[in-house]
């Protein structure tokens, strides 16, 4: 590759690392989303795969970072507990199921959960902590079946009762557990080589900068529009979903 196309490379994937680190700090998730074709493209589909699994450990971290103060270490250690064998479950599974059928599934799922978590709030009904565990187990297993879970995270998240800064640093130290999972499975599997560590370590610093702007657009929301963005975000990740599927 030439000088010139490493240089438009580095400045497209630069550009879209502060703009998914902006987006995923602001609303949890997104990252990858936005990132992955730009990286299938340059990188091919297979060294895509480890070098956006450290980039959106790279992006949790910076999220953890900023909320440290606020994060429900409770939560991060009874979601992690099953989420991590889950996962593990989840792809030993993989080739026995219709990831189409799944996906549709979690699309239709998480349009439905909009007004199930609305009617939830109004009855003053929230997620326990031992419930943690059950989501920590699906999206665990959900996770090493198909490429992204984390707007399936949201709702379980909200319904416990956290927002702002409290959902996001939370979510993301929880998502570690699953990610460090599949890190090591991509390492055994040797598609986690030095290659990948340093192109994925160099995106997720742009990332990282873009996640240090979000936390002020977080802190200026309101915690009920804050609310109606995630629902909305909810909406089009579900119809999303159910595009890509079908």
């Amino acid at each position: 590759m030439s000088l010139p196309e490493l240089i438009f490379q580095a400045l497209v994937l630069g550009a879209l690392g502060l703009a998914a680190g902006v987006l995923g700090g602001v609303i949890g998730f997104g990252t990858t989303i936005i990132l992955m074709p730009a990286l299938v493209y340059f990188y091919g589909p297979i060294q895509a795969i480890p070098v956006i699994a450290l980039v959106a450990t790279v992006a949790n971290l910076s999220r953890i970072f900023l909320w440290w103060s606020v994060i429900n270490w409770r939560v991060c250690f009874v979601y992690g507990l099953t989420a991590i064998p889950f996962t593990i479950l989840g792809v030993n599974t993989l080739v026995t199921l219709n990831e189409k059928l799944i996906e549709a599934t979690l699309g239709t799922f998480l349009i439905l959960l909009i007004p199930i978590r609305r009617w939830m709030r109004q009855r003053n009904f929230y997620l326990r902590l031992w419930q943690m565990s059950l989501v920590g187990a699906g999206i665990g297993y959900l996770t090493g079946i198909v490429a992204t879970t984390g707007a399936i995270n949201t709702p379980f998240f909200l319904a416990y009762g956290l927002s702002k800064g409290a959902f996001l640093g939370t979510e993301a130290a929880s998502t570690l557990a699953i990610l460090f999972t599949k890190g090591i499975t991509f390492h055994r599997l040797g598609f986690l080589n030095s290659t990948a560590i340093i192109q994925g370590l160099l995106i997720g610093s742009c990332v990282l900068i873009g996640s240090i702007f979000s936390k002020k657009i977080v802190l200026a929301l309101p915690e009920k529009k804050f609310l109606l963005l995630m629902e909305l975000v909810m909406l089009i990740s579900g119809v999303s979903i159910l595009a890509m599927t079908f």
